[in-house]
């Protein structure tokens, strides 16, 4: 196994506490070379059978970008429609999206029909393709971040809805909606603990039987 010295480690936890979820970004061009390296790193990654079921579209038209963030903006209406009192308001005043300003729009589906892997491992558990484009999408977050970008995945959205927008093959389903850019603020502290939504636990409660 290679050894990794404890400054790389020490780089590394670093790395893990500004990895942030990014909501306010500038509106500053990505260099396309920095997001392929950012983007090589789900060929990096695990998955269930080396099935690699990770599909990416790149929103670059403005009509598609369009009906993407009224996508959001609807899903976001019904959520609100879900709180009620201090709740409600603490909601409406949260900014759950990027999608207007981030230069970088990823759409990330699983292709659940994929061939690739015969099937190993997602047999008895086929949601394990999903979760391997999460592992994944977890790695580009990181890379994306060591690079100096953020990242935001906006899950405030009807996936079907989108899914059909966007004209993909049957058969993909959206694992995640990903803006990506220049943060306009970087913090350790996640955006909905700074604003009172929630308090991160950080505790890591173990069972054992």
């Amino acid at each position: 196994m290679h050894d990794f010295s404890q400054s790389f480690r020490d780089e590394f936890a670093d790395l893990l506490k500004w990895r942030r979820d990014v909501r306010h970004f500038r509106t500053d061009p990505v260099d396309p070379a920095m997001l392929a390296r950012c983007l090589a790193t789900f060929g990096l990654a695990p998955s269930v059978g080396l099935s690699e079921p990770w599909r990416i579209v790149s929103l670059t038209s403005d009509i598609i970008r369009q009906t993407a963030i009224a996508n959001f903006e609807a899903a976001n209406q019904q959520a609100l429609a879900g709180y009620s009192g201090e709740k409600a308001k603490r909601y409406a005043g949260l900014k759950l999206s990027g999608m207007r300003q981030a230069p970088v729009q990823l759409a990330i589906f699983c292709d659940e029909g994929t061939d690739k892997g015969a099937g190993l491992g997602a047999l008895s558990m086929p949601e394990m393709r999903r979760y391997s484009v999460v592992a994944a999408m977890t790695q580009f977050w990181l890379a994306a971040r060591a690079e100096g970008l953020g990242v935001g995945w906006v899950s405030i959205i009807d996936p079907a809805a989108l899914t059909r927008a966007l004209e993909v093959p049957a058969g993909w389903a959206l694992v995640g909606y990903l803006c990506v850019g220049y943060p306009e603020e970087d913090h350790t502290t996640p955006e909905l603990e700074r604003k009172g939504w929630e308090v991160r636990a950080g505790g890591l409660d173990i069972l054992e039987r």
